[in-house]
C-alpha cells in the first residue's frame, strides 16, 4: 500500500492561550471529515508568549503527537516565526493558518482539491473582512500599489493563509534572508499560483497581534524586499530638485542682471530652501540606510530564528532545518 499524502499545517502563536484549542480541534476536524485520506501534522511556533500558551500547547502534544510545538528564545516577528515552520514541515504540502481562526480551515479541502490539480501554490484572497473601513481601504491600496511596482506574481487582496507545494518547502530551506516578506518569497518561487476567493471571519478570542504601527513595518518589508522603485524614486526627484534649482537660479540671476528687478533681502527663500534641501536629504538619506541596513544583516548571516524547545519533532526533522 503506498503512503497517505502528508498535509503541515503551519500555526505561529504569540499569547493566544485562549484559541490553540479552537485551532487544533478545528483543523482536526476537517481531516477526520474531508481530507480523511490524508495524514497531518499541526506545527505551532510560538514566538516567546509571555501567557500561558506554552502550557496549553504541551498539553494538546502530549494529548496528540501530530501536533508539533517550537518555541524561541524571543520574539522574532511573525514572518521569521512562519518561516521556520515552513522549513520544519514534513508534509508533501504545508497549509499556513491563524491561531485565530479568521481563516476557516474549512477551506483546506479546496486548497488540497486545487494543488492535486498541479497548483504548487494555492492562496487564501479575501474578499472582505471585519475591519474599520479605512484601514480595508489602504489593505487595498498597499496590495496593489506593490503589485505595480514589484515584478513577482503577488496575488491581490492574498494574505498568508495559503497551501504551499514540498517543492518551493524545500527551497526556502535554502535561502536566507534576514528579513523575510514570506509572502513575496512565495510567489517568486511558485510558478503555477492560483486562488480562492473567501470571507474573513471576526476574531474568536483575545486582540489582534498586529496595530496599525506593525502593519506599517510589514508594508515596509514587503516594499523594500521586492522592489528597488523608493531608490529610484530618490534619484529622480533628486534630479527635479537639482533642475528646479538651477532655473531659480537663472531666473533671479536675469532678473537682477538685465531687468535690473529689485531683489528683496531674502531671508524667508533662504530658509524654506534650507528647510526643503535638508527635508529631502534626510527623506533620501533614510530610504538608501533601509537598504543598506538590509545588506549589512545579510552579511552578517546570522540565525532568522533561535529555537528555545521543541515538541514532538524528529531528530532528522531537526537537522534538515536551517535557522
Amino acid at each position: 500500500m503506498s503512503r497517505k499524502k502528508i498535509i503541515s499545517i503551519i500555526i505561529p502563536v504569540y499569547n493566544e492561550e485562549k484559541n490553540v484549542w479552537n485551532a487544533y480541534s478545528e483543523t482536526k476536524k476537517v481531516f477526520d471529515t474531508d481530507l480523511s485520506k490524508y495524514d497531518f501534522e499541526i506545527i505551532f511556533t510560538d514566538n516567546n508568549s509571555t501567557d500561558n500558551t506554552m502550557l496549553e500547547l504541551e498539553k494538546i502534544a502530549v494529548e496528540d503527537h501530530r501536533v508539533k510545538v517550537v518555541t524561541f528564545t524571543r520574539n522574532f516577528g511573525f514572518n521569521k516565526s512562519l518561516i521556520t515552520g515552513y522549513r520544519l514541515a514534513e508534509g508533501d504540502a504545508a497549509i499556513q493558518l491563524d491561531c485565530d481562526l479568521q481563516d476557516p480551515p474549512q477551506l483546506f479541502k479546496q486548497f488540497v482539491e486545487l494543488w492535486e490539480q498541479g497548483h504548487d501554490v494555492v492562496v487564501g484572497r479575501r474578499v472582505n473582512r471585519p475591519e474599520a473601513k479605512w484601514l480595508l481601504l489602504l489593505r487595498k491600496a498597499f496590495y496593489r500599489f506593490l503589485s505595480n511596482i514589484s515584478q513577482d506574481n503577488v496575488v491581490l487582496d492574498g494574505g498568508d493563509f495559503r497551501l504551499v507545494d514540498r517543492t518551493i518547502l524545500d527551497q526556502l530551506r535554502e535561502i536566507h534572508d534576514s528579513t523575510p516578506y514570506v509572502r513575496g518569497l512565495v510567489s517568486i518561487l511558485s510558478s503555477n499560483q492560483t486562488d480562492i476567493p473567501y470571507h474573513r471571519d471576526k476574531r474568536r478570542f483575545g486582540e489582534s497581534k498586529f496595530p496599525v504601527i506593525k502593519l506599517i513595518g510589514l508594508a515596509l518589508d514587503g516594499i523594500v524586499s521586492h522592489s528597488t522603485l523608493p531608490l529610484r524614486l530618490a534619484t529622480i526627484t533628486g534630479v527635479i530638485v537639482t533642475i528646479i534649482t538651477i532655473l531659480l537660479s537663472l531666473f533671479y540671476f536675469s532678473s537682477k542682471l538685465i531687468f535690473d528687478y529689485p531683489m528683496p533681502a531674502g531671508f524667508a527663500t533662504d530658509v524654506i530652501l534650507q528647510l526643503l534641501s535638508i527635508s529631502l536629504n534626510a527623506i533620501f538619506l533614510g530610504v538608501i540606510g533601509e537598504y543598506v541596513a538590509r545588506i549589512h544583516q545579510q552579511l552578517r548571516y546570522t540565525p532568522i530564528t533561535v529555537i528555545k524547545k521543541t515538541i514532538n519533532f524528529s531528530n532528522s526533522s531537526k537537522h534538515g532545518h536551517k535557522e
